[in-house]
C-alpha cells in the first residue's frame, strides 16, 4: 500500500492530540480542565482539516493510518 501524503500540520496536530490524551488519562492529572480544552481544540482542528475532503483523505482507513503514523506504532513495511 502506498503511503498517504499527510500534511505536516495534520500529523503534528494528531501527535499533540495523542500526547494530550495520555496526559489527561493519567491518574489525577494536573490542570485537567486545561487538558480537556486542549483536547477539544485539537479534535476540531483535526476533524475540520481540509485534507479530509481530498481523494487521499476521504476514507476511514486514512484516519486510522494517521493515528497509527502519529503514534509511532507503525510497523515498517516488509521489503
Amino acid at each position: 500500500m502506498d503511503a498517504i501524503p499527510y500534511p505536516d500540520d495534520l500529523i503534528r496536530a494528531q501527535r499533540e492530540w495523542s500526547a494530550t490524551y495520555r496526559a489527561l488519562a493519567a491518574p489525577r492529572p494536573r490542570h485537567a480542565a486545561e487538558l480537556r480544552r486542549r483536547l477539544l481544540h485539537l479534535s476540531v482542528r483535526i476533524e475540520c482539516h481540509p485534507f479530509w475532503s481530498t481523494p487521499g483523505g476521504w476514507s476511514t482507513a486514512a484516519r486510522v493510518e494517521l493515528r497509527r503514523l502519529a503514534s509511532g506504532d507503525r510497523q515498517a513495511d516488509a521489503a
